[in-house]
């Protein structure tokens, strides 16, 4: 059994954005040296998500696929991005406090609550089967990182993961 993993660093903007990871993820699993097994690309940060979808190959102004731009317009009628404090019940003035005194963060970054709920509705990882060496994808799937905090620009990392024979 063989085990590998690689952690991929992305710069975002301070906008929800995706980026396709596709091809890191296909270079990774294919120079790992498993045949058959799992792999899985996985991002820690509570307000980004890990997903699979098809390729939009229509972009709006910005770059965003417009299937990805599709579902944040969806999910944004779930959950309306935060434009002011008091929208939602967090952050909290004890959040805000403690952000600035331990950590140094301003009180607009905690403006990311949708961020927030909609990583949690997407979810941060996706595991995929790998076969003969290569992702099973589909025709037409691609696999994408979105950052869904739009309150400053960050560096996130997605970790990879492939175990198999």
């Amino acid at each position: 059994m063989v085990t590998k993993t690689h952690t991929l660093t992305i710069d975002t903007p301070a906008r929800q954005e995706f980026f396709d990871l596709t091809p890191e993820f296909e270079e990774f699993v294919g120079g790992s040296g498993v045949a058959n097994g799992l792999a899985v690309a996985y991002s820690q940060h509570t307000s980004c998500c890990v997903l699979l979808q098809e390729e939009s190959e229509d972009t709006t102004y910005y770059g965003t696929q417009y299937i990805l731009q599709d579902t944040l317009n969806v999910l944004a009628k779930i959950a309306p991005p935060t434009r002011n404090e008091n929208q939602y019940l967090h952050p909290g003035p004890i959040h805000i406090r403690n952000a600035a005194k331990l950590r140094d963060e301003l009180p607009a970054w905690g403006l990311n609550t949708d961020g927030h709920i909609i990583s949690s509705l997407l979810g941060r990882s996706e595991t995929i089967p790998v076969h003969d060496g290569r992702l099973v994808l589909g025709e037409f799937g691609r696999l994408y990182f979105g950052d869904l905090d739009s309150v400053r620009p960050r560096q996130r990392m997605v970790h990879f993961q492939v175990i198999g024979d």
